[in-house]
């Protein structure tokens, strides 16, 4: 019997959302498994149906939260009598009473894109959160046993900054639990999708950031009405460039004013936020999934739209090589030429789009939540049973 502290604290949005709603259930279905997950209450209500698993629904603040973990968060683990703390937010416990497994996923740390875009938008503050941040987040790297990042391209990236080894291994995917909610999306989601019948509907999944680069998919709408002429293109967008409706401080003016001053406020469908369980109705009504983020981790999304049978045009960056391959069309990062010209391309070549969606579908098979949890397992067993000169090795095997 093993016992796992898992501080999921920071889980709010996105990719740590995603990780916990997915490891935590093939955690509970291990026999010699318990778990003790720190979560917000939102989230700990989702998951505190396990029973072997205990949930400490604590409601801290953002602000409040690198004090509270620092101060706080030993004493329940001691109190816990757990073996091993999963650390998923990026920033490990100083000094933990137990082994401590890093998971580190947030690559606007050792981004030199973003630490620019932050300048050109002139959010200096922002720039300097980032930095405080990013030096917490490396001197973390060497404060926790070990280290694990979601892709290799990512891990390399960490390596080369902190000179410590970090273990990659990738996030998974059920396609099964994925598609098993068959709520019907809300009525004014309904409403939006079907006023683009007819339409090429191409799609891409997340709040509103700077990574993800909001605005080299806007520069390119003007493009692709010029191309495709009589042929009219949405985006779709599971977010609203609105300020205060996306997780975080970013702002969308910026794009919302692109949005406008391009003229292409007919081609911008705005979903808002939509429930996790639901998006895989929203993979099957679109044609296309696009990202130009300029730096992931390991990115989610496209591995839910290749298992979709969506065909996916991605910024080229190490992590989206390494978790598409090649069933993916690429283009540089900030080239909205290069994004319109990849999408025209598949708007017209119905048999291309046919062998990536195939292909898609096959890549999307190569992650798997059980293959993660079973290698996070070794490692933790590893580190409990004081092995740790050897743990990273051992998770290599």
């Amino acid at each position: 019997m093993i016992h796992l502290f898992i501080n999921a604290l920071a889980a709010s949005a996105g990719g740590g959302l995603t990780y916990v709603r997915n490891v935590i259930p093939m955690l509970a279905a291990q026999d010699d498994v318990r778990v003790t997950l720190a979560a917000g209450p939102k989230i700990g209500r989702e998951l505190c149906h396990f029973a072997n698993v205990d949930v400490l629904g604590l409601e801290i603040s953002p602000v409040r939260r690198p004090w509270f973990e620092q101060s706080k968060l030993s004493g329940l683990i001691r109190r816990s009598g757990a073996d091993v703390l999963l650390s998923t937010g990026n920033f490990a416990l100083r000094k933990s009473p137990v082994p401590q497994i890093l998971l580190s996923r947030n690559s606007i740390y050792t981004s030199p894109d973003y630490f620019r875009d932050l300048r050109r938008r002139h959010e200096y503050r922002a720039w300097a959160d980032t930095y405080i941040r990013s030096m917490v987040a490396k001197r973390s790297i060497h404060w926790a046993e070990v280290t694990v990042a979601p892709s290799e391209a990512f891990a390399a990236e960490l390596r080369n900054w902190t000179g410590v080894d970090v273990v990659a291994i990738h996030h998974g995917f059920d396609q099964a639990a994925f598609v098993r909610d068959a709520t019907p999306l809300p009525a004014e989601v309904e409403a939006k999708l079907r006023s683009a019948d007819g339409a090429l509907k191409v799609l891409f999944v997340s709040h509103y950031n700077y990574y993800r680069n909001f605005e080299t998919l806007i520069r390119a709408l003007p493009l692709l009405r010029q191309q495709l002429g009589d042929w009219p293109v949405r985006l779709f967008l599971t977010c609203q460039l609105a300020p205060g409706k996306n997780p975080g401080a970013y702002r969308p003016d910026s794009a919302a004013a692109l949005i406008k001053e391009l003229g292409v406020s007919d081609m911008v469908v705005e979903l808002g936020s939509i429930p996790y369980q639901q998006l895989h109705q929203l993979y099957a009504r679109a044609d296309l999934y696009v990202t130009s983020a300029y730096t992931e981790t390991f990115a989610h999304p496209l591995v839910e739209a290749m298992s979709s049978g969506l065909p996916v045009i991605v910024s080229d960056i190490p992590v989206h090589r390494e978790i598409c391959g090649d069933v993916a069309m690429y283009f540089e990062r900030f080239s909205a030429e290069g994004l319109a010209g990849m999408v025209v391309r598949l708007a017209k070549s119905p048999d291309c789009v046919a062998g990536l969606a195939a292909r898609g579908r096959e890549r999307a098979n190569d992650f798997s939540w059980r293959t993660h949890v079973e290698r996070i397992l070794t490692l933790a067993r590893d580190l409990a049973n004081s092995k740790c000169s050897s743990a990273v090795d051992f998770a290599r095997v």
